[in-house]
């Protein structure tokens, strides 16, 4: 029989791991530490509303709606929207550190630039769905991704992905308004 004193020693490092474990398990958020102030970055976010127009014979896609939004390295941003073909004027703002270092450590940390850049099908009877894609470039590396709404197709969107979108909505909100 074991003595008890080999329980209490081999109990010692279970109780540290999980005291350390736990704390980043239930955390929920990127630390903004992750990003520094030598960090490179550039965001180009497009979202497009399509249609599928059919003309009897032959069927395209076109863009009833398209946004882009442009985000360089010390904050400031061009908001850029085509309705129907028609430009609107561009909106030019600026985003503050915190935001800016938000989406840094959020792209750093959790490999964004290391996703392949897949290709993603969409359903056959789907005739209108958005479209997204986000060209980054962090510290030299670029990497560009292009995903449908979740709903449009059958393949497995990265919930970093979502993720990503997420945080550029927000910013696209704030500056549309």
């Amino acid at each position: 029989m074991a003595k008890p004193i080999y329980f209490l020693l081999g109990a010692i490092p279970v109780i540290v791991a999980l005291l350390i474990s736990v704390p980043l398990i239930t955390k929920n958020e990127i630390p903004i530490s992750a990003a520094h102030s030598f960090d490179k970055i550039e965001i180009e976010y497009t979202k497009h509303q399509l249609k599928k127009i059919s003309n009897g014979i032959t069927e395209r896609i076109g863009a009833q709606k398209t946004e882009i939004l442009l985000i360089k390295n010390n904050g400031d941003t061009k908001y850029t929207i085509t309705e129907k073909g028609y430009p609107q004027p561009d909106i030019r703002s600026n985003i503050d550190e915190k935001n800016l270092d938000k989406i840094k450590a959020l792209i750093k940390e959790t490999g964004f630039i290391a996703i392949p850049s897949n290709s993603f099908s969409i359903f056959e009877n789907v005739t209108d769905y958005q479209k997204s894609s986000v060209k980054i470039t962090l510290n030299g590396q670029v990497n560009q991704i292009h995903w449908p709404e979740t709903n449009a197709t059958p393949d497995f969107i990265p919930p970093i992905i979502a993720m990503v979108e997420s945080e550029l909505d927000k910013i696209m909100f704030e500056i549309s308004e």
